[in-house]
């Protein structure tokens, strides 16, 4: 079994940063962990993704240059670092651990953490 517990949400302005973390544990390996996000009514979309082997990166065009995915092998997490944020980043964003970019490749989620941005 896998568990992905997500941390580092929160209240922000416009234009501000925060940093999610992603703490990766079990014995089942998937090559790419990724970062979903799902705002109030819409469905949940792609936002950045990473090798675990290599470091290959991968990005949503609407995060590109704000947003930045980095990974800690040692301690089996993950991390996201969002700048610049914009109310639309506002969002339940979520880890996970899979095999490409698409959000049907993915089989195994944390549990989200809320992150807010204001105007």
């Amino acid at each position: 079994q896998v568990q992905l517990v997500e941390s580092g949400g929160g209240l922000v302005q416009a234009g501000g940063s925060l940093r999610l973390s992603c703490a990766a544990s079990g014995r089942t390996f998937r090559p790419l962990m990724g970062w979903f996000r799902q705002a109030p009514g819409k469905e949940r979309e792609f936002v950045a993704a990473i090798s675990w082997i290599g470091g290959s990166t991968y990005y949503a065009d609407s995060v590109k240059g704000r947003f930045t995915i980095s990974r800690d092998n040692a301690k089996s997490t993950v991390y996201l670092q969002m700048n610049s944020l914009k109310p639309e980043d506002t969002a339940v964003y979520y880890c996970a651990m899979g095999r490409s970019t698409s959000l049907n490749d993915y089989d195994y989620w944390g549990q989200g953490t809320q992150v807010t941005v204001s105007s």
